[in-house]
């Protein structure tokens, strides 16, 4: 198995979220002893999930889910004895409605689109850091509160639960400030990525159709993260135009 790779903790964490869960069970299904240590220990770290019971044994496993009924499992694929996509499909035959976060080597598409279609709530491979780790766990605790609020609920909140681990280079969404929506941000990043020439606010935000506030507003936070320069054009009169350019 490969080593994890720590990483320097990322500001807002879960506990400053208003959240009305107490606890989340874990239960971790990795055959090798340091790689499941090293995760209950994290794990263990990050509120309010709780690790409830560790097997590296597909049958093992299986019947330490049921009896203990973890809401959430941390599933390795490769096991010595058994299959983590078998236990898997054995948790969604009998109905079991513990949910899972994949950890494993394994990157063939086939494999990952087949996690997916039987309920996975999020693939990490290995190996990992524990930055990913802690949006993986962040992102179902979201997922988590949603599904035990009796309420309807926003695109917005749909988005924070479905792309929270999609953010990518422009940042994730816990670290998004205020006002700053990820879909937007990235529709921005993408077309900026695209130009071979550096372009004015109230170009971007005609070919965007974004408003020149909204548009600005956004720039100015890419030029903040790194991730976009800016230069200056001067003309024969009044300010000179900024211009901006994705980083390459």
């Amino acid at each position: 198995m490969n080593s994890l790779q720590a990483q320097p903790q990322v500001p807002a964490p879960p506990q400053e979220q208003e959240i009305q869960i107490q606890e989340i069970r874990v239960f971790i299904v990795e055959d090798d002893p340091m790689v499941s240590t090293i995760c209950k220990n994290f794990i263990e770290k990050v509120n309010p999930f709780v690790v409830v019971g560790v097997s590296g044994d597909e049958d093992d496993a299986f019947d330490k889910i049921c009896s203990l009924e973890p809401q959430l499992i941390l599933l390795d694929l490769h096991l010595n004895k058994g299959s983590g996509m078998d236990l898997l499909k054995k948790i969604r035959e009998k109905g079991r409605a513990a949910d899972a976060i994949l950890i494993t080597a394994a990157k063939n598409s086939e494999i990952v689109c087949e996690a997916f279609r039987l309920g996975a709530m999020d693939y990490l491979i290995k190996p990992f850091d524990f930055d990913r780790l802690r949006q993986g766990l962040r992102n179902y605790l979201t997922f988590a509160v949603m599904a035990v609020e009796d309420k309807e609920v926003s695109q917005e909140e749909i988005d924070l639960y479905r792309y929270a681990g999609e953010a990518g280079a422009a940042g994730s969404l816990s670290s998004l400030p205020k006002g700053v929506h990820y879909m937007t941000l990235n529709q921005l990043s993408d077309y900026l990525g695209a130009q071979e020439n550096a372009l004015s606010c109230q170009q971007i935000s005609h070919a965007l159709s974004l408003s020149k506030i909204t548009t600005w507003r956004y720039l100015e936070y890419l030029v903040e993260r790194g991730k976009v320069e800016v230069s200056l054009e001067y003309g024969m009169i009044g300010r000179p135009t900024k211009l901006y350019r994705a980083v390459q």
